[in-house]
């Protein structure tokens, strides 16, 4: 794959009809995301940021993130990522390697992990830490791959955690993939949203859409393709809490409040709840209305909640739906106080490279 640097330019004649830049592009530590070739389309609300290489005929949805922010994302030719989908790293630890003709849905999640060639990954499915996912492999809509698993080539996986269901050939891989870029053509465009008076020390990714009566305590971030909504009851953020990429957060009722010190982790789903303090709700998990999660819980990626379910604190849940698993230990504890950590650092950051590139 060849190095070239793309950037932003003012739409010409030449781009009335197709968007071959994304919305957003973000530098991490300097470096800016390098593309082997223009890509073929660039949605509404498209970010990538920091080391990512990303090889030829890409085609990145609308609210599509790629952030590479702490360690490197390289992707080959071919790549597809569906509307609200996130490619990302473990920062300082993990890098995530998608190989040639993969296929990513809408609202699913690839994180920190290695992903072969000729992968499809169906809408609202999650691929954690640390796996390998072998060639030829189609993981099935909202499932859920677990950190560190390994996806022998060739098969289907489905469920929560994934598991191998049968082989699959290249006939009905190239059939599953070909679907989810119909669908494409189907997804309705994202809504714009307003722009609420926050305090200087939050960070609101331009690519964020906000919406309503919205409260941003001082520190907190809302980070790239997060749609907050609050057609009814209002939303509430704490102090230094993170909001990561691709959530969406809607109230049809009294609202959702969100404490301090909290982690949202990226595509996440909830509506009409309260999150408490110095808490985390993993990747890809959905929230129902009336949850209450109290201080101090961890709620493992993928996981979701009934409406009305209390999460009691100190402990990790997990699950469909969502049940104790353990107690939450000191290294937990000290894990997530570190992600708050590091999101406030990256909001700093952002909010001065974004001042930057709107100039």
């Amino acid at each position: 794959m060849s190095s070239r640097g793309l950037q932003r330019h003012a739409p010409g004649p030449h781009l009335k009809d197709a968007r071959v830049t994304p919305d957003l592009i973000l530098p991490h530590d300097g470096v800016l995301p390098v593309f082997s070739a223009r890509p073929v389309w660039c949605g509404t609300g498209s970010t990538v940021i920091g080391t990512a290489a990303i090889g030829a005929q890409s085609w990145l949805g609308d609210d599509s993130v790629i952030r590479a922010d702490g360690q490197t994302v390289t992707i080959g030719d071919r790549f597809w990522l569906g509307t609200r989908s996130t490619v990302h790293i473990a920062t300082d630890t993990l890098a995530t390697v998608v190989g040639d003709r993969v296929t990513v849905g809408r609202n699913a999640v690839v994180h920190a992990c290695t992903v072969g060639s000729d992968v499809v990954i169906e809408d609202d499915a999650i691929v954690l830490d640390g796996s390998v996912v072998g060639d030829g492999v189609l993981i099935e809509a909202g499932a859920t791959v677990f950190p560190r698993s390994k996806l022998e080539a060739g098969h289907v996986y489905a469920g929560s955690p994934a598991k191998r269901q049968r082989p699959i050939t290249q006939e009905e891989l190239a059939e599953r993939a070909e679907r989810l870029r119909e669908a494409a053509a189907t997804t309705p465009a994202p809504m714009e949203g307003d722009a609420p008076e926050t305090d200087e020390t939050v960070f609101v990714a331009r690519t964020a859409r906000l919406s309503g009566r919205i409260m941003l305590g001082a520190g907190s971030s809302v980070l790239f393709s997060c749609a907050l909504e609050a057609a009814v009851g209002p939303i509430v953020v704490g102090a230094d809490t993170n909001i990561q990429d691709n959530t969406v957060i809607r109230t049809r009722g009294e609202g959702v409040v969100l404490g301090r010190d909290t982690t949202i982790a990226h595509n996440v789903r909830m509506a009409d709840c309260r999150i408490g303090a110095r808490s985390l709700i993993g990747i890809g998990c959905v929230i129902a209305p009336g949850t209450v999660v109290a201080d101090d819980v961890l709620l493992a990626g993928g996981a979701t909640t009934d409406p009305g379910q209390l999460l009691d604190s100190g402990h990790l849940w997990g699950g469909r739906p969502a049940r104790i698993l353990a107690p939450l230990d000191t290294a937990k504890r000290a894990m997530m106080a570190q992600i708050v950590e590091g999101y406030c650092a990256h909001g700093r950051a952002y909010r001065q490279l974004q001042a930057v590139e709107a100039v």
